[in-house]
């Protein structure tokens, strides 16, 4: 079992920037792919971002103003965001996939955190 929180969420203007945090509990997560989604309202939940020991994605929408990165020592990823824009309004998901590899959809991933709220404002 893994257990993910996170954190970092809130409102800020557009233009701003915001670091989301996902901590993990349960067993280390060094070896296992992490990766970020997000969810607005009446909208499918969506990749943002994944990392694993192949590398570092993005999705187009967040490419050049998001950096997802890791710290293993603490069993935590962090999701930069920087130059928000209003449609980066959603709520924001932490996974973790056990498998091998690293997927860009949600079916791939194992386990999740309860989510928190990114609003940009206009």
């Amino acid at each position: 079992q893994v257990q993910l929180v996170e954190s970092g969420g809130g409102l800020v203007q557009a233009g701003g920037s915001l670091r989301l945090s996902c901590a993990a509990s349960g067993r280390p997560i060094s070896r296992h792919a992490m990766g970020w989604f997000r969810q607005a309202p009446g909208k499918e939940r969506e990749f943002v971002s994944a990392i694993s020991w192949s590398g570092t994605y993005y999705s187009d929408s967040v490419r050049g103003r998001f950096t997802l990165s890791r710290d293993n020592a603490k069993d935590t990823v962090y999701l930069q965001m920087n130059s928000l824009k209003p449609e980066d309004t959603a709520v924001y998901f932490c996974a973790a996939r056990l498998g091998v590899g690293v997927g860009r959809t949600a079916d791939a991933f194992d386990y999740w955190g309860h989510g928190t709220q990114v609003t940009v404002s206009s």
